[in-house]
């Protein structure tokens, strides 16, 4: 190994005597900068001024490409730093003298950083999701923390019968919302929400969680030709549809896994805010109808009103 060189690759002459071209090109530039600054001065004549002008402008730049060729012609010489990382075996792949080719072991190395950097952002995530549940439906009901039960179930299979008393509660209630509830297909509920003459709402239910929604219009049939509840067919009118969608909105907006009886109640009261579908005015424009259709958006936390363009 030639003196100066180290095992890592780099000529450490070679990178002192680049440093000082660097400081000698920077000191060219600021030379050129300076002649254009200070312009013609210290001549008598108008044609003595330019040429002395031109003159110390050209040795100027002179200056800066001598130098900055002087700066390339180091920079060959420093070499690179071999990337020598504890990846085990792969190490070997950094022996392959065809780099250009196959330069498996640059690449590897730039896999494993990102992903070493997807673990940390993933890490931070994470931690400001799990501040955040409790934040995010538990107060837009406007139920008291002293009512909700201390005891709760946290499991995602939940006993029927528990099921059963959250939904005969939640259909006590809301005197204009009916709630019928079966089980055609084992434990899992299904639910046929009649509110009031408006509409009805078709709800599969997971143990306590959602899973789907189906709006359709009250004088629609919701009922297949076998007699069970039609959980596929969407409703033939479009204002049915678009509200549909909001629910299925909703479903994704109420999230409270550690208190599902929270989220079923909370989308409940939402739905509930549908009892004037056709009563109420848009709250951005103030109009019952655009493009024939009334406003079809509820805010989550306010219940407001909305037509799907001016709800943006």
């Amino acid at each position: 190994m030639a003196e100066g060189v180290l095992s890592a690759g780099v000529n450490l002459e070679a990178f002192s005597q680049a440093i000082g071209a660097i400081q000698a090109l920077r000191s060219s530039v600021t030379r050129v900068f300076d002649c254009l600054k200070d312009g013609m001065r210290n001549k008598e004549t108008l044609e003595g001024r330019e040429k002395g002008f031109v003159a110390a402008f050209q040795e100027s730049l002179h200056s800066v490409s001598r130098d900055l060729g002087e700066l390339e012609r180091l920079s060959n010489l420093v070499g690179k730093p071999s990337e020598n990382h504890p990846l085990h075996n792969s190490g070997l792949l950094s022996l392959d003298p065809v780099q250009d080719k196959t330069p498996l072991y640059s690449q590897l190395l730039q896999a494993y950083k990102w992903s070493n950097k997807l673990q940390y952002h993933a890490g931070l995530a994470s931690g400001l999701l799990n501040q955040q549940s409790l934040k995010r439906s538990a107060n837009q009901m406007g139920v008291s923390a002293k009512r909700r039960p201390k005891a709760q179930p946290t499991t995602l299979v939940l006993p029927p019968q528990y099921v059963d008393d959250v939904i005969s509660r939640i259909d006590r209630m809301f005197p204009e919302m009916s709630i019928q509830l079966s089980r055609p297909n084992g434990t899992s509920a299904m639910l046929l929400v009649t509110l009031g003459k408006v509409l009805k709402v078709i709800v599969v239910m997971r143990s306590l969680f959602i899973d789907r929604t189906i709006v359709k219009g009250y004088n629609e049939n919701v009922y297949t030709e076998d007699g069970k509840l039609d959980i596929w067919s969407k409703s033939n009118y479009q204002v049915f549809q678009k509200v549909t969608d909001h629910a299925t909105t909703a479903l994704l907006h109420y999230q409270l896994p550690q208190m599902p009886d929270v989220v079923v109640r909370s989308f409940m009261t939402w739905l509930r805010s549908y009892i004037k579908l056709f009563q109420a005015p848009c709250q951005r424009c103030g109009k019952f109808l655009q493009d024939g259709l009334p406003p079809t958006w509820r805010d989550f936390r306010t219940l407001e009103a909305f037509h799907d363009t001016c709800r943006q």
